[in-house]
C-alpha cells in the first residue's frame, strides 16, 4: 500500500492511498463542516459496451439498488434517509458512480452501504423484469424530452460507430434483449477492486476511512475481465442532420471534436466557451436572446473524455425561427473563430470561472467529484491556488488559436430536431 499527502490551503487536506490490487482511495479533510460525501466509482460506462449490449452499464446501476444479500431494496432506501442522508448513482460514458452524503457521524454507515451495494447485489432475474420496464420508461422520457434527445442524436452524428456515440440509456431493443446472466457477467468482470476508485470529502479522518475501505472492499481475485479499452475516435465529417418530428420547438446542437481531458489547453477552452455562451453576459445570450429574441435557452458547452472531447452550442427556438437562429450562431462562431476574444472579455471570463471554482469548494459533493477525477483521469490533485494560477496564465493568443480551430462554423456537426423534412 502506498499513500501520499498534500496540504492544499483553502481546499482542506488532501490524501491518497493505493491499496493492494490497484484500488485507489482519495480523501479531503475539510474543516468547518459537519457532513461527509463518499462515493465509489467503477471504471465501466457506456463507452466500454459493445453496441449490441448498449445500456448494460446503466441497467446494472439500476439493478444493484434492488437488494443485496444483506439488505432489501427498501432497507437500502431507508438506511441513510432515516439519518437525513442521501444515496444516489449515475452512469456516464466512462464510469458508473455510487454516492452518499451524510452527517459526519454516519460516515461509517454510508461506506458500509456503498460497499454492500457495489460488491454484493442480488441481481435476480425476477427483479430484472421489473427494472427493465423502469429503464424503458426512462428511455421514453428522453424521447419525449427533445432538448435531451438532441444531444444523444448529436453524439451519434459526431462519433458514429465509436463507443462515444452510444446512448448511455441504451435503446428499447438492446434493453429488451439484455438478460440477467449478462448483467451478472458484467458485474463479476467489471466491479472488481482494481477497477474501483473510492473518494470521501468532508469532516473525516483519512486513517479511519482507509481502515474502513480496506475492511469493506476485499481483494478481487484478479484483474477486471470486462471493460474493453476505449480507442481514440475518428470523428465524422462536418455536416448537417435534420431529424423530423412534430414539436413546438426546433432543437439545434452544433458541435466539433476537441482534445482529451488531460490536455492542458482545457483551461483555455473552458474560458473561451464561457465567454461565448456560458452566461447572461456571453456573446450568444446577448445576441440570440437579448438582441434578437430568437430563443429562451441558448448556451455553449464542452465535455472532456479520456480519449477526446467535444465543444458546441445548443439552442431551442420556434420552427419558424430555426433557420435564422442557425445563421446567427454560425455568424457568431465565424466571428470568434476569426477574431478570438477581446482583452476585456478574457479578463471578465477569468473572473467568472475563478468565482465559480471558489463557490464550488463550499460543496462537499463538488469536492468529491474533483477528487475522483484525479484517479479516473490519472491527473494530479491541484489546490485552489494552482487552479487559479492556471486560469490566470491563459493568454489571448491561446484562446484565439482554439477559437480558430474548434469554433470554425465549417467544422461543426449540426443536428436539428423538430418539424421539417428529414435530410
Amino acid at each position: 500500500m502506498s499513500s501520499s499527502e498534500r496540504a492544499a490551503g483553502e481546499s482542506g487536506r488532501f490524501q491518497s492511498a493505493e491499496l493492494s490490487d490497484g484500488l485507489v482511495l482519495l480523501t479531503e479533510e475539510i474543516p468547518g463542516v459537519r457532513s461527509a460525501s463518499a462515493g465509489i466509482w467503477v471504471r465501466f460506462g457506456s463507452a466500454h459496451e459493445h453496441r449490441e449490449e448498449m445500456g448494460v452499464a446503466h441497467l446494472l446501476e439500476h439493478m444493484v439498488f434492488k437488494g443485496t444479500h444483506q439488505r432489501s431494496a427498501r432497507d437500502l432506501a431507508l438506511v441513510l434517509e432515516r439519518l437525513g442522508g442521501s444515496l444516489d448513482a449515475y452512469t456516464t460514458r466512462e464510469y458508473t458512480s455510487y454516492q452518499a452524503r451524510v452527517l459526519d457521524t454516519d460516515l461509517g454507515t454510508a461506506l458500509e452501504v456503498l460497499a454492500d451495494l457495489v460488491l454484493d447485489p442480488l441481481l435476480r432475474d425476477e427483479d430484472l423484469e421489473l427494472e427493465r420496464e423502469v429503464v424503458l420508461e426512462e428511455i421514453a422520457t428522453v424521447d419525449d424530452t427533445p432538448d435531451d434527445l438532441v444531444f444523444d442524436l448529436h453524439s451519434e452524428a459526431l462519433w458514429g460507430e465509436h463507443p462515444y456515440g452510444h446512448t448511455i440509456l441504451g435503446t428499447r431493443e438492446t434493453i429488451t434483449r439484455l438478460s440477467g446472466a449478462e448483467l451478472r457477467r458484467i458485474h463479476r468482470g467489471a466491479y472488481r477492486r482494481p477497477n474501483l476508485v473510492v473518494a470521501v470529502a468532508g469532516s473525516i479522518r483519512h486513517e479511519a476511512v482507509l481502515e474502513a475501505v480496506s475492511r469493506l472492499i476485499p481483494g478481487s481475485g484478479g484483474p477486471p475481465t470486462e471493460g474493453r479499452p476505449v480507442p481514440p475516435p475518428t470523428p465524422l465529417a462536418a455536416r448537417e442532420v435534420t431529424v423530423a418530428r412534430p414539436s413546438a420547438q426546433t432543437h439545434i446542437v452544433f458541435g466539433a471534436p476537441t482534445f482529451a481531458h488531460g490536455d492542458p489547453r482545457r483551461y483555455a477552452l473552458v474560458l473561451l466557451s464561457n465567454a461565448f455562451g456560458g452566461g447572461m453576459s456571453s456573446r450568444l445570450f446577448q445576441r440570440v436572446r437579448e438582441e434578437l429574441g430568437l430563443a429562451y435557452a441558448v448556451y455553449s458547452y464542452q465535455s472532456f473524455y479520456r480519449e477526446a472531447g467535444v465543444t458546441g452550442v445548443y439552442v431551442g427556438t420556434r420552427p419558424e425561427w430555426a433557420d435564422k437562429a442557425t445563421a446567427v450562431i454560425r455568424e457568431e462562431l465565424g466571428r470568434v473563430a476569426r477574431e478570438g476574444l477581446t482583452a476585456e472579455e478574457l479578463d471578465d471570463v477569468k473572473g467568472q470561472v475563478k468565482g465559480q471554482m471558489v463557490l464550488a469548494l463550499e460543496s462537499t459533493g463538488s469536492r468529491l467529484q474533483r477528487l475522483a477525477g484525479c484517479a479516473l483521469y490519472q491527473e494530479p490533485y491541484l489546490g485552489l491556488d494552482t487552479l487559479v494560477a492556471r486560469v490566470d496564465a491563459v493568454t489571448n493568443d491561446e484562446v484565439a488559436a482554439l477559437a480558430a480551430e474548434y469554433f470554425d462554423p465549417d467544422r461543426q456537426v449540426l443536428v436539428r430536431l423538430g418539424p421539417g423534412s428529414e435530410r
